[in-house]
């Protein structure tokens, strides 16, 4: 193994493989301050809202996505990985989160919301649910996602308010822009 000193990998370098190196290095941090931005945000919303759950959901790929992050009050309350049902999500939401639509439901049982919904819910254990879109120049990245579970929770203003301004947080952050 031949040790190389740090001046040798300088990213001005015309070496192929020292400049496909400093490209990685620099993804890992991107990737790296992008997580610590999202877990700070997360965590943030959730304990100033004194919800069960926040989470993100990311598009990976058109309305296909799942929950990346997670902020909870209870280890048992995790979902993360969840991808929800592709039936529930299509086009016709996609467009109205991608005009900026929030969504705050005080109470799944007595909201009038499309069954696929509700039963995607409940399998989730949430009774209240406030949704606000993550949109970047490309479009809608994701979804940050309030969940009560133990009772139905009314949204204030000032509720929707935060979780837009966590939602902005994350669509201006360099580091998700470039992801």
């Amino acid at each position: 193994m031949q040790i190389h000193s740090h001046a040798e990998f300088d990213p001005s370098s015309n070496k192929p493989t020292e400049q496909g190196l400093q490209r990685v290095l620099n993804r890992l941090v991107q990737t790296m301050q992008r997580d610590a931005l999202v877990r700070q945000t997360t965590n943030k919303i959730r304990e100033s809202l004194q919800v069960d759950r926040v989470v993100l959901y990311y598009f990976y790929w058109q309305w296909h996505g799942q929950v990346t992050f997670e902020a909870l009050s209870s280890e048992e309350l995790s979902i993360l990985g969840s991808t929800g049902p592709d039936e529930c999500f299509n086009d016709e939401y996609a467009a109205l989160y991608l005009a900026g639509r929030t969504r705050a439901i005080a109470d799944i049982e007595s909201e009038p919301i499309n069954t696929c919904h509700r039963d995607f819910l409940r399998t989730l254990q949430v009774r209240a649910n406030l949704v606000v879109p993550v949109l970047v120049p490309r479009g809608l990245w994701g979804l940050l996602v309030a969940h009560h579970c133990q009772e139905s929770h009314s949204w204030t203003q000032s509720d929707i308010e935060l979780m837009q301004a966590g939602a902005k947080t994350l669509a201006t952050s360099p580091y998700i822009l470039e992801s």
